[in-house]
């Protein structure tokens, strides 16, 4: 009977790997990661087949439906950037937005509060963590009172994120009449999607007329005091105007995973007061392209001056990376701004080999020596980026993540002039590694398709 289940064992075990590898080579990868999965499911099948089934699938095979963009009057491009990301089937740049960024947690914390306080008919809300703290209650709390003013409270939480959250305070905004949904719960991956896909969006929708969105997530390491070494340096913004109905579809679409009801159409918001002239960029397996990833590449490659670039997590793709080195040795003014010491040790060791290489490329590594820095944020010439999205592999091709592109002139400055005082606090170069660190910086390199 043991030969018997022995050979049914290796039988099946090798239709699984000839299953997932053919799985591999359907979908859109560079060759390296493609190799690299395939290595491991032929080397080591019976761990290789389930966690690439767990960990490895993209888009395709994930059961998530498209995002549905309402038409808008076609529009001249503002910016080659623009012209991209429309070509995509993305939603074309709009002006007429007020946009105030939010460098200090304490205002972050504050406008969060306001716009929940201030909130009449609906929040719709997105986010990656909600921690289990006072400032993640305090939030909570916040949403609970809306319900008893009679606003629709609908929140989205990432249940991998926020696996230590305020339970407690969620309790009782559902038992008042919130409506809370957990993304992609790690007990029913089989109807929600895969562990390896995770909402790492951040936004909140108030009364779809005003967005707070940005790197932030809701706790005590995003909103504490300004001076406690504990809190983190990050970037968030309140933005009103015709992209508020952009997020609002886009969250429509992640509300609409879990009801599997069709998401509603969401109305045009007017143009307002401001000068700011933005675009929204969500990616993710609801997208059929990986645009974000796409236009910053683009955006590095025609960048005439300066590459700056703010990011707490680098492991880039072959595509940026191949991109970064290019402007550099182009005597472009390539700049990377990084935690000296990050909250993820693993990531720091896997960035090494890159910082090196980017280095000997002419690139500027800048180690941000203060909290840790948390920010996401980009400048290619007169045009610039905030979100979500770190730059790395996960965010540009798994995660599910959103960033505003800016095109006005103020907004680029302002967010240019942020970078600087950020550079005060750096210190210039890698950190000096002797041969074995070098070697397994190197090898581990090898696995960053897989990792």
């Amino acid at each position: 009977m043991s030969v018997i289940l022995t050979h049914v064992a290796i039988v099946l075990g090798l239709l699984a790997a000839g299953a997932a590898i053919i799985w591999v080579l359907q979908q859109r990868r560079s060759p390296q990661s493609a190799l690299a999965w395939i290595l491991f499911i032929v080397v080591v099948p019976y761990v290789g087949v389930p966690l690439f089934f767990a960990l490895g699938i993209r888009k395709r095979g994930t059961g998530y439906a498209e995002i549905i963009f309402a038409p808008s009057e076609p529009a001249t491009p503002v910016h080659q950037f623009d012209d991209q990301l429309t070509r995509l089937g993305l939603p074309a740049a709009a002006p007429g937005h007020a946009l105030r960024f939010e460098t200090a947690p304490q205002s972050a914390r504050a406008n969060l509060l306001r716009l929940v306080t201030e909130a009449r008919e609906s929040l719709d809300a997105v986010l990656y963590r909600l921690d289990d703290d006072a400032f993640g209650a305090e939030f909570v709390v916040a949403l609970t009172e809306a319900v008893g003013r009679g606003v629709r409270v609908r929140l989205i939480l990432d249940q991998f994120g926020t696996w230590r959250r305020p339970r407690a305070a969620l309790r009782a905004l559902r038992a008042a009449g919130g409506e809370l949904q957990l993304f992609s719960p790690v007990h029913n991956l089989s109807a929600t999607g895969r562990l390896n896909l995770r909402n790492h969006r951040k936004m909140v929708i108030a009364d779809g007329q005003k967005v707070w969105s940005g790197g932030r997530n809701v706790g005590r390491s995003y909103l504490g005091p300004q001076d406690d070494p504990k809190t983190w340096i990050d970037l968030s913004y309140i933005i009103a105007g015709p992209v508020v109905q952009r997020y609002g579809e886009v969250f429509e679409a992640d509300w609409a995973k879990h009801t599997g009801a069709p998401p509603p159409a969401h109305p045009p918001v007017s143009p307002g007061e401001g000068d700011a002239v933005v675009q929204l960029i969500p990616s993710g397996p609801d997208l059929p392209h990986d645009g974000l990833h796409d236009a910053l590449v683009h955006a590095i490659h025609v960048t005439r001056e300066r590459v700056w670039i703010v990011t707490p997590y680098l492991l880039p793709t072959d595509h940026l990376l191949h991109a970064l080195t290019s402007a550099a040795r182009l005597g472009r003014d390539v700049r990377l701004i990084v935690p000296a010491r990050s909250n993820q040790y693993l990531a720091d060791f896997a960035r090494g080999a890159y910082l090196r290489h980017l280095e000997e490329a002419g690139c500027r590594i800048l180690r941000h020596t203060g909290a840790m820095l948390h920010a996401k944020a980009a400048v290619f010439d007169d045009v610039a980026i905030v979100g979500s999205a770190n730059l790395d592999v996960r965010s540009m091709l798994l995660n599910f993540e959103t960033a505003l592109a800016l095109y006005d002139t103020g907004s680029v400055a302002t967010l240019a002039d942020w970078f600087t005082t950020l550079q005060r606090d750096c210190h210039e170069g890698t950190r000096p590694a002797g041969l074995p660190r070098r070697l397994a910086e190197s090898t581990f390199r090898l696995g960053a398709p897989i990792l």
